[in-house]
């Protein structure tokens, strides 16, 4: 990694985004991480430096100016539309503030060299005409059907409108189905069930990529200098069946294929939420190419297979460790305390860092 590296990482409240700044912030040779969101992180950092902000491009470019950001990795967008709300609320996430934060690094008077984008496999869709394996260069082969996935689509080609009109290094990340322990996911939630609903007489391919291996693909995107499209995906493809196996679970074919979505509907009222994004994958599957991605050295740390096992040991201890542990909850005022009052003695590893002082911050 190059040193004095400064990093903006955006959406730094999320699960990736607070993981991969606490993982960044290991990195002895990066001077600088700023994480901004508009909401309270729910990771505990040690030298990262939260700033409360929206996706106002005027006010992301003064944070950008004033810190010098030359890295910026936006890991916003949301790709469940179960967790993303709305469909107008998702896409001024995944849209609007995807060409706010674009507007905040461009320019020729911009310090940004290099943008992250944490993007999805929910670009190609789910289709019955499908490759086998998507390959970074190929394109949809219908039109989205949904609106979180038009929003990923049109998020995407904002980037690429970024990559082609300035001076900086791009990488887009589309990133397949991921499992890990404390990850809740539409997925998740459907593979956790006692009995696993499917679409009747389909039986898809599926490839998992375990959450650990997201956050070190992220890392590893920030260390090197990948320029274009990278699809982050396990080696490995398994059946639905054959993923509903390894859990210990039932498979119990109750969606007919014809009329899927009222079907659907019917579970969601029931409890059971399956998306609209869900559905062309519970019956056709998906596979994506992830050799692109190894070729440049990065090495996944789990198979598909893998992550399905860790995912199963994961429920099976689930209740065991269920309220073990009080979750982390931002309080501003403790946080400055510890690390910038002269009376704490004894700061964590990396707090001793000098903060950015308020009047460069680029927030009143």
């Amino acid at each position: 990694m190059s040193p004095g590296k400064r990093i903006l990482v955006t959406g730094v409240s999320t699960y990736w985004g607070g993981r991969l700044a606490q993982a960044l912030e290991r990195h002895p040779s990066v001077d600088v991480i700023v994480g901004v969101d508009s909401n309270d992180p729910t990771q505990e950092f040690q030298r990262t430096e939260f700033v409360r902000v929206s996706n106002q491009h005027a006010l992301l470019r003064r944070i950008v100016q004033a810190a010098e950001i030359d890295t910026v990795v936006d890991s916003r967008l949301a790709v469940d539309s179960a967790a993303a709300g709305s469909s107008r609320a998702a896409h001024e996430n995944n849209v609007m503030g995807t060409l706010n934060i674009l507007a905040a690094c461009a320019g020729p008077d911009s310090p940004v060299r290099r943008l992250i984008f944490k993007s999805s496999a929910h670009y190609y869709g789910c289709a019955r005409d499908d490759p086998g394996f998507f390959t970074e260069d190929m394109k949809r082969t219908h039109p989205p059907l949904t609106d979180l996935k038009r929003d990923i689509v049109d998020a995407e080609g904002a980037v690429a409108d970024f990559a082609e009109k300035n001076d900086a290094t791009v990488t887009v990340m589309r990133f397949c189905n991921v499992l890990g322990p404390d990850l809740s996911t539409s997925h998740a939630r459907l593979l956790a069930l006692p009995a696993v609903p499917m679409i009747a007489g389909f039986d898809p391919r599926y490839q998992f990529v375990h959450a650990d291996d997201v956050v070190s693909a992220l890392e590893f995107a920030v260390e090197n200098e990948l320029d274009g499209i990278y699809n982050v995906a396990a080696d490995g493809v398994l059946a639905l069946s054959e993923v509903i196996d390894l859990l210990g679970k039932r498979a119990l074919p109750v969606l007919p294929p014809f009329a899927t979505g009222a079907a659907a509907a019917a579970l969601r009222r029931s409890g059971v939420y399956v998306t609209r994004e869900m559905l062309g994958q519970m019956r056709y599957g998906r596979g994506l190419d992830n050799r692109k991605l190894k070729a440049a050295g990065y090495r996944y740390g789990h198979t598909t297979r893998e992550a399905v096992q860790k995912f199963g040991e994961h429920l099976r201890l689930r209740t065991v460790l269920q309220g073990s542990g009080e979750p982390y909850r931002y309080e501003k005022e403790v946080e400055d305390f510890l690390r910038w009052s002269p009376s704490v003695r004894h700061r964590k590893p990396g707090s001793e860092q000098v903060p950015l002082p308020r009047s460069r911050a680029g927030v009143p």
